[in-house]
């Protein structure tokens, strides 16, 4: 999977690529899609939701430039897939997820696979983690219409943000923030990624 659909894309970050060498994807999955888990295709998770493909988990990863001292926020736990690629990349990952089922799944299953500095939290992602801001890096999952300024405002000054973005169309993109504050965005290329919904009350 790494050689063929990710190295041979264009993926060259020597620790983003180990990662994914590291991570056992078919356990991330539900058991009858299991012969499918090392395709370049997202798949079905359960609850409307999917775990990415893994060329854009390793792209949104190399985009992010995770250092070994960060504290990296993801919204959209899903499966636990991003958080365990995550955690080896970075010194600790704080990821919210808004569904109950797949966040206790998530959370069993990386503490199963002793990921020790991901913490998961049941909540809304647009509002972020405050009391654990600012971070150093933060992902999105899923694709809200436009990043919320809650996360843009959880990030440190000299960080950067990787997100989709849109509703029909969706774009993935690159917020940095600078020393001073000052945002700069990028687009990458198109994507397609599950809507981001606020919290139910």
């Amino acid at each position: 999977m790494v050689k063929e659909q990710i190295e041979a894309r264009g993926i060259t970050d020597a620790r983003v690529l180990q990662a994914m060498r590291n991570t056992p994807r078919h356990l991330f999955v539900p058991k009858d899609l299991e012969a499918m888990a090392y395709e370049d295709r997202p798949l079905p998770i359960g609850d409307g939701q999917t775990i990415s493909q893994p060329y854009i988990v390793a792209l949104m990863s190399q985009l992010l430039d995770v250092e070994p001292s960060h504290r990296v926020l993801e919204i959209g736990t899903g499966s636990g897939y991003q958080a365990a690629i995550l955690a080896q990349l970075a010194a600790q990952v704080y990821s919210i997820e808004i569904i109950p089922k797949l966040a206790s799944r998530a959370e069993a299953l990386l503490r199963q696979l002793n990921y020790t500095n991901v913490r998961i939290r049941l909540g809304d992602g647009y509002l972020g983690w405050p009391e654990e801001a600012p971070f150093d890096r933060i992902i999105l999952t899923a694709a809200p219409p436009t990043i919320p300024q809650q996360l843009i405002a959880q990030l440190r000054p000299g960080g950067k943000l990787v997100a989709p973005e849109g509703v029909s169309q969706q774009d993935l993109v690159v917020v940095e923030k600078s020393k001073t504050g000052a945002i700069q965005r990028r687009s990458i290329i198109p994507v397609v990624f599950v809507p981001m919904v606020h919290g139910r009350n």
